[in-house]
């Protein structure tokens, strides 16, 4: 994935330390029910589209902006299915992040799914039923999608 200018200049004085960061991702369905899919560039894996909002950005108009850049998709985000603290991540350069993801349920407006931007191999609309290997966080987060139920928070609620 691309790093924004604005984590590069932070990185400039703060070198590899542990940054706190806001990320949001999406789960995009469209009419028939097929939800949509990026294969990264970075992992080769199939994974729900996301990215980190820029500075002053709001969090569901940052779903919309990262759907449409990687994927030519126009969305409208319709509900906040859950907000969690992921685990720290080390990059292979050594810098380290952990990210507080806000995920959305968005609806497809317009736009043919395609490539369209240098963070995604293959991008493409997938029944329920037919996902190709997803790995946990995406996986939970497109059956909370499927669920009419409250937003789902990490920690609340559990025995």
């Amino acid at each position: 994935m691309a790093t924004p200018d604005f984590i590069r200049e932070i990185r400039a004085t703060a070198g590899h330390q542990l940054l706190w960061m806001p990320g949001v991702s999406a789960i995009v369905f469209d009419d028939e029910g097929r939800v949509l899919l990026g294969r990264r560039v970075d992992n080769g894996r199939w994974s729900i589209i996301g990215g980190i909002p820029e500075p002053g950005e709001q969090p569901a108009a940052t779903a919309v902006r990262e759907v449409h850049e990687e994927t030519a998709v126009h969305c409208v985000p319709e509900r906040l299915l859950l907000v969690e603290a992921l685990e720290p991540v080390t990059y292979p350069n050594g810098d380290r992040c952990q990210f507080m993801d806000m995920c959305f349920l968005c609806r497809a407006e317009s736009g043919e799914a395609r490539v369209n931007d240098d963070e995604s191999l293959e991008v493409g609309w997938f029944e329920l039923d037919a996902l190709p290997p997803l790995d946990e966080f995406a996986l939970h987060r497109i059956k909370l999608a499927t669920e009419d139920a409250p937003t789902w928070f990490e920690g609340v609620g559990e025995a």
